[in-house]
């Protein structure tokens, strides 16, 4: 069984990659968005497409975490983003190189739902509400990739890197920017699972939504009774 199906997930979950050039079959993404996070929720939607580093230049956060190169205004845009973020207190300086981004030359970005998608994805991001997250969070750290970090606020997107490099499971609260573009509901986060591994949590899930569905049994009758 899927994710969506074990979960009842609202959105199947999304597979991405990060390859020098798109398989045949793939096409271009029909319009760029306005953000990068925006391409999620097409992903999310059925849609099989690959971006170029062009289809970030609206967003400056996205392009850094995906280590899309900026042109020369984009750049000055980010810079000036930053810079208001600064002043608004929504974020220190000195967080700012600490934020996870690809280091690889960026080539093209693949999306498509997963586990449709026909491409090996690099990570698979799944958005659900807390108890849905807490499952496969569980099953995770049953498959020996638990996340090893707090759950990340901003920018989501950096989500994605952060996954890859550390081949672990990571969370991300969603930053408000993210639960724009992508519609993501006040209950919803996700979670991020390295794509190599990603069938090991898949494997997992049903035995921790057994156990679940034993201890919450064990527990209300605990609860009853006092």
């Amino acid at each position: 069984m899927s994710f969506q199906e074990l979960l009842s997930l609202g959105l199947p979950p999304v597979a991405i990659a990060f390859r020098s050039t798109a398989p045949p079959g793939v096409p271009h993404v029909d319009a760029v968005g306005p953000a990068g996070c925006s391409y999620w929720k097409l992903a999310a939607e059925g849609k099989v497409f690959y971006t170029e580093a062009a289809d970030y230049y609206n967003c400056p956060i996205g392009a850094y975490t995906h280590g899309v190169d900026l042109p020369a205004g984009t750049a000055a845009e980010l810079q000036g983003l930053v810079e208001t973020m600064v002043g608004l207190e929504y974020l220190r300086r000195e967080e700012v190189p600490n934020i996870p981004r690809r280091t690889a030359p960026f080539g093209v970005a693949l999306y498509g739902p997963f586990p449709l998608a026909p491409f090996d994805p690099d990570v698979v991001l799944v958005r659900g509400r807390a108890k849905q997250v807490m499952l496969i969070a569980e099953a995770a750290h049953m498959a020996g990739i638990g996340s090893e970090v707090a759950p990340r606020v901003r920018p989501t997107c950096a989500v994605l890197p952060e996954t890859v490099q550390k081949a672990r499971a990571s969370i991300s609260l969603g930053c408000i920017g993210n639960r724009v573009y992508t519609e993501l509901g006040d209950d919803e986060l996700y979670i991020a699972l390295p794509g190599q591994k990603v069938f090991d949590v898949l494997s997992s899930l049903s035995t921790i939504i057994t156990a679940n569905r034993e201890l919450e049994r064990f527990h209300r009758g605990r609860y009853a009774a006092n």
